[in-house]
């Protein structure tokens, strides 16, 4: 990233926009392959060449990845395995069930949730099942994949599948939606239904309930390292500091950023401390935190952004909107 300087620049002649058709669920990497999963049921990989694929008979609901297959949930009841070289398999299918949420886990494991169940299917072995209070709103592993935390009405579940123990609850007031792992362990963070964001200090259970946002956030990332969690639900980034044992209670965010625009994503560059923020209008910007430096990536154009990906070397950054329009940067 060492286009980044203090004075604001352009790499938008860099975007190769692709047409997408549907508006973007989500988009993974799948080596140098991009994989965006369609609202309409369908993947595209976006490669050398391009290819579309009939994923679902129907909407796709969620979406997750690693650097090597697509997970996706529709509300065909199915959970469907993509590899970058267009390759699938159905890992699960019940008809009548919608597919809330998809997490793949560091194994090749999966997690997913039909109402108010959440399963774990390992890469070998069989499947398990936990019910939750209430509907399950997020699914992340541990960093380390054997644990699974799982969002909720009233708060979150931390589950061992493959243990006997009894799983632990994690209590906050309120509907849980999104939630993520700190990459050392020792955070979780969950979005709220109202504009809030709220976290759990796992070592002492200390709550770090972090507020202010004029909307609710769809959209967080921890930075590279974990220093930051960059967030949306403003009109600029808001990157809340990890860097401490503490956590971000009693310190202020960082922004940056600022438009008269809402933020409507983020993605962490993988290396480094940058990051790539979408807005409402369609516009992406890459943005050095050390410094607020930006490169406008993608002029606003069309409808918000909905996906940001980058790819695991960090040389390339995949973007979708909610009007079905796409792009490839190779920086």
């Amino acid at each position: 990233m060492a286009a980044l300087s203090s004075t604001p620049s352009s790499i938008t002649s860099k975007l190769t926009p692709i047409d997408l058709g549907d508006p973007v669920v989500g988009v993974r990497f799948l080596g140098s392959v991009a994989a965006f999963a369609l609202g309409g049921g369908k993947i595209v990989l976006a490669g050398e060449e391009e290819r579309r694929l009939d994923a679902h008979g129907g909407a796709i609901l969620s979406v997750d990845g690693d650097r090597r297959r697509l997970v996706t949930g529709g509300d065909d009841g199915r959970v469907v395995e993509t590899a970058g070289d267009g390759s699938s398999r159905v890992l699960f299918e019940q008809k009548g069930r919608w597919i809330d949420q998809v997490a793949a886990g560091p194994d090749g494991s999966v997690a997913f949730s039909a109402g108010r169940t959440a399963y774990f299917r390992p890469a070998k072995g069989d499947p398990k099942t936990l019910d939750l209070p209430s509907t399950v709103g997020g699914l992340a592993f541990a960093p380390k994949g054997t644990r699974l935390a799982i969002a909720h009405y009233g708060g979150a579940t931390l589950w061992f599948p493959n243990a006997q123990a009894k799983p632990e609850s994690l209590e906050w007031k309120g509907s849980h939606r999104g939630i993520l792992w700190h990459p050392d362990g020792r955070f979780i963070v969950t979005t709220m239904q109202e504009a809030a964001l709220h976290g759990w200090r796992l070592p002492d259970g200390a709550h770090m309930r972090m507020s202010g946002y004029p909307s609710r956030v769809k959209s967080m990332a921890f930075t590279a390292g974990g220093r930051f969690l960059a967030t949306s639900g403003s009109s600029e980034a808001v990157l809340w500091p990890f860097g401490s044992k503490e956590g971000p209670m009693g310190k202020q965010p960082t922004m940056l950023a600022p438009r008269d625009v809402r933020v409507s994503c983020v993605g962490a560059h993988p290396k480094d401390e940058v990051i790539a923020c979408g807005y409402d209008d369609g516009m992406v910007l890459l943005v050095r935190i050390s410094d607020g430096a930006e490169i406008l990536a993608r002029s606003p154009s069309g409808g918000a952004v909905s996906a940001l990906a980058w790819r695991a070397d960090g040389g390339a950054l995949a973007i979708g909107t909610e009007d079905g329009a796409g792009g490839l940067i190779v920086l």
